[in-house]
């Protein structure tokens, strides 16, 4: 009987990987940021160097799916990293709890690929939404500028609008909604909360990654503009507030795009002589 007893507290413990006293151990806790960061740098040097080679042109810039979908994950990388970091620092300190080595590499493992899964299904809309404005580009050139104010307009729209509220919500306190899959089953927990944070992080950032087509997918100045509002968004406390000052101001360029064609640089034609991949 007691054995029985121990053998369901156990469990129930297990159950709940998210507990406030759970901690990583100081060292891991430093490797863990350390990598991170590491990880970001590495992505936003081999992004940068991939910009330089490529240039900045409208659509796929003759890159095939898969080669898309690599570049893309690196670019999320550099990107999302450092405010996703957080959550899953906070997911790890649960996993600390009940694995160790081995283990709980593969079980984070499994929590970043689940993230990236979320965020690879965004990037063949991504690709299809580039190859489709892409085209139009290079076959009716004026139709640069209304696929440029569209994207804008609907950038803002989102940015203002309740399912971007929701996904913010969500990303600025995860906690709660990490909680609840601590019914899941084990085999599948870590995995199923990468993806659900992931597709919650694809809701909140779809409008930034929208103002890609115009401003061009391998513009780096605007990546790290984006990248510096989904930080700030997340962890500030006035991101809500940034958020909303971002869509208007995605509004206020969807109007002046048709008259300033600088404001479009991803849909004009490559003039730099450089080869895509």
């Amino acid at each position: 009987m007691s054995s029985n007893v121990h053998d369901a507290r156990r469990s129930a413990d297990q159950d709940r990987p998210l507990r406030s006293g759970t901690l990583l151990p100081p060292r891991d806790l430093a490797i863990a940021w350390l990598l991170i960061v590491v990880i970001a740098a590495l992505a936003w040097v081999i992004t940068t160097a991939q910009a330089r080679h490529m240039g900045i042109e409208p659509g796929t810039m003759g890159m095939a799916l898969p080669v898309f979908l690599v570049l893309w994950l690196v670019m999320m990388a550099a990107m999302m990293l450092p405010s996703v970091a957080p959550v899953a620092i906070t997911w790890a300190k649960g996993i600390a709890r009940h694995a160790t080595g081995r283990a709980r590499a593969v079980r984070m493992g499994e929590f970043i690929g689940g993230y990236l899964l979320a965020w690879t299904a965004f990037g063949v809309a991504a690709y299809g939404a580039l190859a489709l404005t892409g085209h139009l580009a290079d076959d009716h050139p004026t139709a640069g500028k209304w696929i440029g104010a569209t994207a804008f307009a609907l950038a803002g729209l989102y940015q203002l609008g309740p399912l971007k509220n929701l996904c913010l919500r969500h990303c600025r306190s995860p906690i709660s909604q990490l909680m609840r899959y601590a019914s899941f089953r084990p085999q599948v927990r870590d995995l199923r909360v990468g993806l659900h944070h992931g597709t919650y992080c694809v809701g909140c950032c779809a409008a930034l990654m929208v103002v890609l087509v115009p401003l061009g997918v391998m513009n780096i100045a605007a990546m790290a503009g984006l990248a510096v509002v989904i930080f700030l968004e997340k962890l500030w406390r006035h991101g809500w507030l940034l958020s909303e000052v971002v869509g208007v101001a995605f509004l206020v360029l969807a109007v002046l795009a048709p008259f300033h064609s600088w404001l479009l640089p991803g849909l004009q034609p490559d003039t730099s002589g450089m080869t895509s991949m």
